[in-house]
């Protein structure tokens, strides 16, 4: 739990809760024409793209319910792949398939066996709107699987690492990795159990770290030092993240990056709601880090 204390020295540090979030920049500087882009991930490669960003290979779009067979025509003879809700939110409906099993059906990331039948299942629940916001019909977006840089691997529990980098107006200010846990069953969502940590936005190495709204300084699954990481090429993720506002100029923007071993860094998706764990990690509220690069903000 947060003490009284550690609250009254986050509000002297600039803490902003969601309202503010909305009010002095979402709605501001985000123009809803922009919305639908940064809504749905094939949109968004679109976009990436336009402007040098990469992204995981899109292997096909699977439009309608009546189409998901066709999952074994987009994926060939792949031992691998990705399926996402296009319009999904959260980490809601991602499946990550590694492997097939003697059997003949698929092996999730977990270990797990998944038949065929359950596959095309699921991928008919994404289609239907099931993980989509607001529930409404959705498409399912089949992508090559990431394979994740070692970096994170000492700190982190099965599933996917993330950096989030949070731009204001194409300067990247503030920065956050997001490590899976157990308790998150594999996902780096924080509100879900994952771990964030803050991130020096000059040298990119890791600095402070929260869990379950509680500082640490060790993972709860590795029990290794989660301060004191350089990640491997900052320099390219924060150019990287100040042309994602080239790509789609919203003036508070949520980028989102893996770390590929093969490829390096790989926008994974866009937001323009990013939400205000961030400060948590950094130990920082976001009206000071914005003050370092537009002090105008602030003026009287």
């Amino acid at each position: 739990m947060i003490g009284l204390d550690r609250l009254r020295k986050f509000s002297a540090d600039g803490l902003v809760g969601i309202n503010a979030r909305n009010c002095n920049y979402v709605y501001p500087l985000n123009e809803r024409r922009l919305l639908p882009i940064v809504d749905s991930k094939i949109l968004t490669k679109t976009a990436a793209a336009s402007v040098d960003v990469p992204t995981p290979e899109m292997l096909g779009v699977i439009e309608t319910t009546s189409d998901a067979r066709r999952i074994e025509e987009i994926i060939g003879d792949r031992e691998d792949f990705v399926v996402k809700p296009a319009r999904g939110a959260q980490g809601n409906g991602i499946l990550v398939i590694n492997g097939r099993t003697p059997e003949g059906g698929w092996r999730k990331a977990s270990g797990k066996p998944m038949s065929t039948a359950k596959l095309l299942y699921f991928i008919r629940n994404v289609v239907s709107g099931m993980y989509s916001k607001n529930a409404i019909a959705d498409r399912a977006l089949i992508e090559e699987r990431v394979i994740f840089a070692d970096v994170f691997d000492h700190v982190s529990a099965s599933g996917v690492p993330d950096i989030r980098i949070i731009v204001y107006k194409g300067v990247p200010f503030m920065a956050m990795v997001r490590l899976p846990t157990t308790q998150s069953d594999g996902k780096a969502n924080l509100h879900k159990g994952g771990v964030g940590i803050g991130v020096d936005i000059e040298t990119g190495v890791t600095t402070t770290a929260v869990h379950k709204n509680r500082t640490v300084t060790r993972h709860p699954d590795t029990f290794e030092e989660l301060a004191g990481i350089q990640i491997p090429g900052w320099d390219d993720m924060l150019q990287m993240a100040a042309r994602c506002y080239d790509a789609v100029p919203l003036g508070y923007l949520g980028v989102d990056i893996v770390i590929d071993a093969r490829k390096g860094p790989l926008l994974l998706e866009l937001n323009a709601r990013p939400g205000l764990s961030v400060q948590m990690a950094n130990q920082q509220g976001i009206i000071n880090a914005l003050n370092k690069i537009d002090p105008s903000l602030f003026d009287a």
